[in-house]
């Protein structure tokens, strides 16, 4: 997934002396003048950042294109910030019937991709209510789906997704210790893969079903040319190596296959180690 995001951002301080509540946080909109230029190509996100909590606040940003110079500043209760810490959304109210978004960072793509809807969903206290739930990785049910519009169920089903996504990604990569499985590459340069796809019957967001691989890795293993095996080997499968070969695109496979056949550089912790049912049923899932 790739698009371009702007984004404006800001540390959210308390400032304003004894005559602001003690509770209330803001961005001081310095060093921008109004009307806010917008990404004509993808989202544009009004943020602040709150050091403590380690939590963004989003603003709607359809509320703040145009401010005023001599007070430029957007409040936020930092109890929303708090709240986020632990259901991963919160949503507060403010004044001029704005809906203000507090989200942990590992919401962030989820926040860029709903932003509008978000804020919008965030005045409905049942939506507002089942995005914490799914923020903190809580089931939701058919019933507490029922109860709201099909396009806010759309969004509820989505971030849900979405924040599962960036969780599954959190836990593989710090158990690999930001670190290739099959090279030791590290410098950004990884994904998370799940052993046993999405989609397959038992796949799960357990780290288990998890190997952290750098993308040229994770495409090959997804698309079955290299295989995990019982032994936690990485190989190569010989069927779609041929076939690259005679359609003239073996060009790389020596330096590519220098990686392979060895046991892959596993987490520090056996209880993250892959889990040899996960291996099995990919296995037979991609008839390797």
């Amino acid at each position: 997934m790739s698009f371009p995001v702007w984004i404006y951002i800001w540390t959210l301080t308390h400032g304003g002396g004894a005559a602001r509540p003690k509770d209330e946080y803001r961005i001081q909109l310095t060093s921008v003048a109004p009307p806010l230029p917008e990404n004509p190509d993808g989202p544009t996100l009004l943020l602040g950042y709150e050091p403590n909590t380690g939590c963004f606040a989003g603003f709607d940003l359809r509320k703040h294109r145009t401010f005023s110079r001599q007070s430029p500043s957007i409040q936020i209760n930092i109890s929303a910030l708090r709240e986020a810490v632990r259901d991963g959304f919160a949503f507060t109210r403010k004044g001029n019937d704005e809906i203000a978004v507090a989200f942990r960072p590992d919401n962030m793509l989820a926040y860029c991709l709903n932003c509008e809807s978000l804020h919008e969903s965030g005045a409905d206290a049942a939506v507002s209510s089942l995005l914490s739930k799914v923020g903190r990785f809580e089931a939701v049910t058919e019933r507490e789906m029922a109860v709201i519009p099909p396009e806010r169920r759309r969004v509820v089903a989505k971030v849900s997704r979405l924040a599962r996504d960036s969780d599954f990604r959190r836990k593989v990569i710090v158990a690999y210790d930001r670190k290739c499985c099959v090279t030791g590459l590290q410098l950004r340069l990884i994904d998370a893969a799940h052993i046993l796809p999405v989609g397959a019957e038992g796949s799960t967001d357990d780290v288990r079903n998890g190997l952290c691989l750098s993308p040229t890795f994770h495409r090959a293993y997804d698309r079955g040319l290299i295989y995990l095996n019982e032994d936690r080997k990485m190989l190569i499968n010989p069927k779609k190596k041929s076939e690259l070969v005679r359609l003239g695109l073996g060009g790389g496979l020596r330096d590519f296959e220098v990686h392979l056949g060895r046991e892959i550089l596993l987490p520090a912790d056996r209880r993250q180690w892959p889990n040899a049912e996960f291996i099995q049923a990919a296995n037979k899932f991609r008839d390797q």
